[in-house]
């Protein structure tokens, strides 16, 4: 048995044990793959459960479950209603996630300065992914006035997280 067996195998017994924690790391596992093989309805399974629960990176997984279609029918309405409650749960993903829901119409009307404010309020908060893109919005002045130093701090703050994506930005903006 490899290591990365053993993991998912311990992972699964604390699981099983209603440890919340392995549960999420399970569904997360069996959505991408991760030292196991995808197994989609297992994901939702576990994500259900723990949304059920009340558990707010499951309502988030469930919600990308939804929107996706990831071991249940495609939902837009259903990931747009999930991901608001995990964002009003103060989930950072969540409120990233339904910042794009607004950006792209995903179960609810485009709505920009709604995009806005949810990837500003999670970018504050230090989310990585809404600080690359609040940056990428001012940017390109997608809703809001184009501001290259605006863009540029948030996507130094998300490159100081480990982002290579929002490095790459800035590589790219200096001229390197």
């Amino acid at each position: 048995m490899t290591c990365k067996q053993k993991a998912i195998q311990l992972c699964q017994k604390a699981a099983d044990l209603g440890n919340r924690v392995a549960q999420i790391e399970l569904a997360n596992a069996y959505l991408l793959g991760n030292y196991t093989n995808k197994n989609y309805k297992l994901a939702f399974e576990l994500s259900k459960k723990l949304a059920d629960g009340e558990y707010v990176s499951g309502i988030n997984n469930l919600g990308y479950c939804y929107n996706w279609g990831i071991g249940t029918d495609v939902n837009k309405e259903k990931a747009f209603e999930l991901y608001q409650k995990a964002a009003d749960l103060k989930n950072l993903i969540g409120m990233n996630n339904l910042g794009w829901c607004y950006e792209k119409g995903i179960g609810t009307n485009v709505d920009k300065q709604k995009t806005f404010e949810l990837y500003h309020k999670a970018a504050s908060l230090g989310s990585e992914i809404a600080q690359y893109n609040l940056a990428y919005m001012y940017e390109v002045g997608d809703g809001i006035k184009k501001d290259m130093d605006k863009a540029i701090y948030w996507y130094k703050k998300s490159a100081e997280q480990g982002d290579e994506i929002a490095q790459s930005k800035l590589d790219e903006l200096s001229g390197k």
